[in-house]
């Protein structure tokens, strides 16, 4: 079995290489199969490039992927189609989910050929969050609320940033989900993971708050709404169509 880490990263010149140094040595010392590890630039301004060019070439399983569109998934999306490994995901760059559960999810997919999806969670009851401001965790609480009344999700989180997936399923599943380019994008590949009836792990993690997030919240939280709204009307829609098809 191989993997493959997904990096999405806009304007992280502040914590870009200090997070793929700490990655790479956490694998180096820890991780028992191949890996390799995508830093997916997606319209950075800053001087993103090239400190990814330069880490790409410090490291020989790094490498810098830029594309000129905006958005978290957008980048997830390219990395998947790109993918060639078993195993493919995508972690926040500022490891906000500590690196021991890259060898948790590892001896996860390793022990069960039927898994398919990894879900971090910061919501279990044996989830350890810490540093998060009210705002945030009022505002994550009201989403997964909101996921899970209207959209019916079973997970007890969707926007942790610890996914992985077996890269068939991923591919699959890339090929389902609308075109949202932002963070809604990995909301809706767990819904129809859920809906497709996979078996998903809710991986409990320990997840830090990093302050320095470039995130906007409000406009995030407007486009998440948005998404929900559409995203309930679609999966209507096919399932009355499916109802149609098998009458």
């Amino acid at each position: 079995m191989d993997l493959t880490i997904l990096f999405p990263v806009l304007n992280e010149h502040l914590r870009l290489e200090s997070g793929i140094d700490r990655c790479v040595k956490y694998v180096r010392e820890n991780v028992n199969i191949p890996c390799k590890m995508v830093i997916i630039d997606n319209g950075s301004d800053d001087d993103t490039p090239e400190i990814g060019k330069a880490l790409a070439e410090k490291y020989e399983y790094v490498t810098y992927l830029r594309i000129e569109e905006r958005g978290v998934g957008i980048a997830f999306k390219t990395g998947v189609e790109k993918a060639d490994t078993d195993i493919v995901g995508y972690m926040d760059i500022d490891l906000s989910t500590d690196l021991k559960y890259l060898s948790r999810m590892i001896d996860l997919f390793e022990d069960r050929p039927t898994l398919s999806y990894v879900n971090g969670t910061r919501f279990s009851r044996t989830s350890d969050t810490r540093g998060r401001k009210w705002y945030r965790k009022v505002t994550s609480a009201g989403l997964v609320f909101i996921l899970k009344h209207y959209l019916k999700m079973k997970a007890t989180d969707a926007l942790c940033g610890f996914t992985f997936l077996r890269t068939p399923v991923a591919k699959k599943l890339v090929k389902e989900c609308s075109d949202d380019k932002g963070w809604f994008y990995t909301v809706e590949m767990l819904l129809r993971a859920e809906r497709a009836g996979l078996e998903i792990e809710d991986m409990p993690v320990e997840w830090i708050e990093d302050y320095n997030t470039t995130v906007n919240v409000g406009r995030t939280i407007k486009n998440y709404l948005k998404r929900i709204r559409m995203l309930k009307r679609r999966f209507r829609a096919e399932d009355s169509a499916k109802t149609t098809d098998e009458e």
